[in-house]
């Protein structure tokens, strides 16, 4: 089988472009009906992007928050990176708090703080080669999980992903959707199925459209359909990605992902998740020690603006669910596959 991958077909979206003087971010609210960056000109705007979704998928936050960094960097004045790291305090904190699950913001952030510090007075150049370095990093990574991930998919197969894990989540290329690209492209995945993903309609209005960009033929489907799906012989493999993967393998993800895997191991499918390295927290013994972010209600009586729901109800609007290990058969990052994951094979690969 031939395992290339044709990159310049499988790999043109970039949702995050810097542009010297300030951050553009192709505002994922308006998608599919309005291709639009919004162009964001210092380190509030990018925390506030970062708040609304208008950019969203944990390395797409992490790249941002970096390039924030870079942004707030303009307005202090330093003698070298330790005073600059004092004085950009406030502005990182902000940035961090825009999405506390997320542990790729926290990671990008702390990977600025310590360039800083160990930067003399050069510390603004260094804040930019780090950020450069931390997007670079990621769409290498991906390229990398993409091969990997399609590696344990036998051909012909059937998949089914969940919100948007693609190039609109990070540098490019993607993380599950990266795995479900390369799988098309070395003609390991034969159907394409992705979940619509209320109440943000990741699937319906990001994965169906980037799928459509690249060619490659995808069914959406509801998110209630997917248990009827996996009954059927039309999918060998859910694939989606983390937000978080704690050291024992247990892995927060978008909402509706949990349910997903009970559905897969009932029926005998397989369950991957794919995430760089940076999305792994060993610091994090379980997933009940993660902080699940909760949205605003309003979010979930409406659609596209408009209320459905009668007035005077009440909703729950959790953003994230946790997936135990036990229901995850791989774990892909560009490090290596974690298979089966356990607190003991997640510390083999990714140690204490």
């Amino acid at each position: 089988m031939d395992t290339t991958i044709d990159y310049a077909r499988y790999d043109r979206i970039r949702p995050i472009r810097w542009t010297g003087t300030a951050l553009d971010l192709l505002d994922q609210r308006k998608l599919p009906l309005v291709v639009e960056y919004l162009t964001c000109a210092d380190s509030d705007a990018v925390a506030a992007a970062i708040h609304a979704l208008a950019v969203r998928g944990a390395p797409a936050i992490g790249i941002a928050a970096a390039w924030g960094v870079v942004l707030a960097a303009r307005q202090v004045e330093a003698s070298d990176g330790a005073a600059a790291a004092a004085a950009l305090a406030p502005a990182m904190q902000r940035l961090n708090a825009a999405r506390p699950t997320a542990v790729n913001l926290a990671w990008a952030l702390a990977r600025m703080r310590g360039a800083l510090v160990r930067a003399g007075s050069d510390w603004r150049e260094v804040l930019e080669h780090e950020a450069r370095a931390i997007e670079t990093e990621d769409l290498a990574a991906n390229r990398r999980m993409g091969a990997l991930g399609a590696a344990l998919i036998a051909p012909g197969s059937g998949v089914l992903t969940h919100c948007n894990t693609g190039s609109l989540a990070t540098a490019g290329f993607g993380t599950a959707l990266g795995v479900i690209r390369a799988g098309v492209a070395q003609g390991r995945i034969e159907r394409v199925f992705a979940d619509e993903t209320r109440p943000w309609m990741q699937g319906s209005r990001l994965t169906a459209w980037e799928l459509q960009e690249d060619g490659i033929d995808a069914t959406l489907i509801a998110d209630a359909a997917a248990s009827h799906l996996l009954k059927g012989g039309e999918v060998d493999w859910v694939v989606v990605g983390a937000d978080r993967i704690c050291a024992n393998g247990d892995v927060a993800n978008k909402i509706g992902t949990y349910q997903l895997a009970i559905s897969a191991r009932f029926h005998g499918r397989r369950f991957m998740v794919v995430a760089p390295a940076s999305t792994v927290d060993m610091a994090t013994p379980s997933g009940d020690r993660i902080e699940i972010e909760e949205r605003d209600p309003e979010e979930l009586l409406g659609v596209a603006g408009g209320r459905v729901a009668a007035a005077g109800i009440k909703a729950w609007n959790p953003v994230f669910d946790v997936t135990p290990a036990a229901l995850i058969d791989a774990i892909v990052t560009e490090k290596g596959v974690v298979e089966r994951p356990d607190e003991a094979s997640m510390r083999a690969l990714f140690g204490g």
